[in-house]
This record gives C-alpha cells, structure tokens and sequence, in this order.
C-alpha cells in the first residue's frame, strides 16, 4: 500500500515501469487482443467449414437414397448403415403420422423431433440439426414420408476440440513472441533517447556541451539535432557570459585602480607628520575621483542593462520617435559645448519603450559629439525608407571609423586602437544594437559623406500622416 493508505492504481503502476516495458506491454496486449480475435473467428470459420461439409455430405446420402429403392417400407428396415458410407450412421424413415421405421428397430433411430415430421408432411423441403451428440438431416421420400439420416459427431467434436486447444497455445507464443519483439524494437528506437538522456547527465555532471552524433532522418534524429542546437545556445550563451565576465573585470580594473591610488594618495597626506599636499592638487585629485566614480556608475549601469537576456518587463506604447529624439538633442546640447548640431526630423510613430529608445539615440549623439572637433557639426537625420520603416542617422565631422573597424563597432567592450584612450566604457553601441533589435529594427556603421562616421538605426512602424492597414480598409 502507498502512504496515502490505498492500493495504488494500475496507472500508477504502470508509471513505474520503464517505458521500454511499457512498449513491450502495450504490444502484447494488442497482439492477445488480435490473437483472441484471429482465433475466435477462425475456430468460428472452421466449425461452421466442417459442418456444411458433413451436411452436403449426408444431404447427398439421404437424396441418394431417398430416390432409390432403399426407401420404399419394406426395405428400409434391411439396410444396413455400411451401404451409405459410414458405420456411425443411423437411418429412419418418418411418416406424416408420426410414425418411423429405423433400419435395425427403434433402439438404432436417429434423434427425431418435429423437424422431421414436417418435412414428412411436405412443409419442409429439408433440414438440418444438431441433437444427442448426432447430425440429423432429413429430406422428402414421396407419399407423405422423410428419410432421415444421422451421423455422430464424434470425429467432428474431436477435430474441433483440438483445434480450440491449438489456436489458444499458438496465439500464446504469438504474444510472447509481440511482447520479446516490442521491447526489442523499443530498444532501438530509444536509443537515441537514451544518448540524450546520457547528454543531459553529462551536461548536469561535468557542465560539457558536446554534441551528439546524429544518424538518420527520422523524428528522433530531428530531436537529437535540436537537442544539439540547445547545446550550442547554451555554450554560446556560456561564452557571452564568460567574456562578459572577462572583459567587465578588464574595464572596471582601469578606473577601481585609478580610484584606489588618489583615495591611498589623499588619505596619506592627512596623516599626522606628512608633507602638506597644496590645494591645487589636492583639488585635481578629489577632481579626478568623481569622474572615477562617475565612470563606474555608468559602466555598472551599461552592464547591467547588456546583461540582460531579455527585453525588461517594462510597457510597450505609442511612441513618437520625434520627440524621443529631441529629448536626447536637448541633453546632449547642455554638454556639447560649441558643437553644431545639423537636424532633420519627420513624424514618426511606433510601439515601444520611450527610455530605451531615448538611450539608443542619446548613445549615438554622445558618441558623434566625443569624435568632432570643437567646431564640428553633427548631423542627425530621419529618413524613412518606406511607410512604415525609418533610418535614424547619426554623423560625425570626426576622422571616421577604419574598414576593419566597421562590422565591430557595436560589439561589447570593442575599441577601435585610435579610440582607446577616449573615455567611454565601449557599451554605449552596443546598447543601440540591443535596444534596435529589441524593437525588430538594426543598427549598422558606415562612413559619412563628410569623412566622420554614419551610425544607423532602423526601426519600424509608421509615418506621422499615414494610417495603418487595418484603418485604411476600414476607410
């Protein structure tokens, strides 16, 4: 019994067994279903087969001698069963009276009931039953009489009863034989199951994530070939955080180290007995340890918005891309200093997070304005390709980006040799990539016409001035 006190059920028995037994006892189930099924209906088959065979038989013994001369009265009770063919026959002849006369007195008539006489007595043409352990067929002899003929069915009951004992042993071993065959073709077909299984365990063991060798076409080798891909997104993802990890801690070395010397530096000079450290360095120092930690924050802020694998749960609504992109001009202009500004927009409207949206731009106008020189002009265009996608541009008036440069330039933590003693913590595009894709769009680098570098970002939705599908049919 189970801890809840009952007897547990067949299903949750059957819960228990190992699929493999499960499958053999499903397939032996099935094959004593179709073996109890085949074996009834032949056994059925058989039976009635031997049956209308005795019965034409004896039918053409009776018609035989009911057209002949046995069946007249005086000879009837003179023939003796050898002469129809058998030695386990019994013959009458029965009047419409009710009346019979058996060939060797009444102690050797066959079994006669109603059935008879009404062939004697011409309602019937014939007929045909069982009775006492005999088959009993009668037909009509003429002048109001029936000649009866009766044959044991020993033979027949002895053939039948061996039938019904071998089609019950032979279906057992059919069953037997489904019950070996099911958990043999289980086996195999489960053993990539199993190579999963043992792949799951080696992943949970030892952290590996090799993959599986796949063989065939079938839907388990579909199953171990998405299985294998799970695997390479897993190592894939393993790897992004690694070298996140990796370069985090290079990037956050540089400004903890900094920070730690003028902190060592600062607390020194208020030792008692140190050399008096003059204001004016004393005041570059606490100078250069807020932007420290100025940069800090906004690593550990950029970290934390890349290291999120998924989009924040934050509400997606109408946003209009026109004043996202002003607000990000107006803080950018507070700290652009001389820096020109060249800016064309066109209303548009999509569905999406406004704060991010206003980061991505806001990263690519910091950038544009840390490149220009002080006199520079950075442009920023909306150009949209269609109805309803639009290309946010970006230039600089600075020296550009190098061809080798350009496919990596969104990429965490990558720095260009001409830009790594620029400040930045090398996210701030990455952070557009992410917040383009997250809206279906893209961001890509180029070269401005100008010379300075072209950042784009596509984003989707929709024209200030133009409906969306659904209205235009509607009007």
């Amino acid at each position: 019994m189970t801890e809840r006190g009952h007897w547990p059920s067949v299903r949750e028995r059957l819960d228990r067994v190992s699929l493999r037994a499960r499958i053999g006892i499903l397939a032996a189930a099935v094959a004593a279903g179709v073996v109890v099924l085949v074996s009834l209906a032949a056994f059925l088959i058989v039976r009635q087969s031997i049956l209308e065979t005795l019965d034409d038989n004896l039918y053409q013994r009776a018609t035989a001698a009911a057209q002949s001369e046995l069946a007249k009265p005086e000879l009837i009770s003179t023939i003796p069963p050898e002469v129809l063919g058998a030695g386990d026959i019994r013959v009458a002849l029965v009047y419409g009276s009710g009346f019979a006369q058996s060939a060797e007195g009444p102690a050797s008539a066959p079994p006669l009931s109603d059935a008879e006489l009404e062939v004697a007595r011409g309602d019937e043409e014939d007929s045909f039953r069982t009775a006492a352990g005999y088959r009993v067929v009668a037909v009509e002899a003429g002048e109001g009489r029936a000649l009866v003929i009766a044959q044991k069915l020993d033979s027949t009951q002895a053939v039948l009863s061996e039938l019904a004992t071998a089609l019950p042993v032979i279906g057992g071993i059919g069953v037997v034989l489904a019950a070996f065959a099911g958990v043999a073709v289980a086996s195999a077909g489960l053993r990539p199951v199993q190579r999963l299984t043992a792949a799951a365990e080696r992943v949970t063991a030892t952290g590996e994530l090799r993959p599986i060798p796949v063989s065939g076409s079938d839907e388990l080798a579909r199953l171990t070939q998405s299985f294998n891909e799970m695997l390479g997104a897993l190592a894939a993802s393993q790897e992004q955080q690694r070298r996140l990890v990796a370069d985090a801690g290079h990037e956050l070395r540089t400004p903890l180290t900094s920070l730690r010397t003028n902190l060592e530096l600062l607390a020194a000079a208020d030792r008692p007995g140190a050399p008096t450290l003059p204001a004016e360095d004393r005041e570059e120092m606490l100078a250069d340890v807020r932007a420290q930690v100025e940069e800090l924050t906004q690593l550990i802020g950029d970290l934390t918005e890349l290291a999120r694998e998924d989009a924040p749960a934050v509400p997606r609504e109408p946003v209009e891309m026109t004043d996202v992109v002003e607000r990000a001009l107006e803080r950018v202009r507070r700290r652009a200093g001389d820096l020109r500004f060249d800016v064309s927009l066109v209303p548009w409207t999509l569905v999406g997070d406004p704060t991010a949206l206003e980061r991505a731009v806001l990263n690519l106008l910091d950038n544009a304005v840390k490149w220009s020189p002080p006199d520079g002009t950075v442009r920023l265009r909306m150009v949209p390709l269609d109805d309803w996608t639009i290309v946010v541009e970006v230039a600089d008036s600075g020296p550009g980006i190098a061809e080798a440069d350009l496919p990596h330039v969104f990429e965490r933590f990558y720095r260009a040799d001409t830009s790594r003693t620029m400040p930045g913590s090398g996210l701030g595009l990455a952070i557009v990539r992410q917040v383009a894709v997250r809206h279906g769009g893209a961001a890509w680098a180029g070269r401005a016409p100008e010379g300075g570098a072209l950042l784009s970002l596509r984003l989707p939705g929709r024209r200030g001035d133009v409906l969306p599908p659904e209205e235009r049919a509607a009007g």
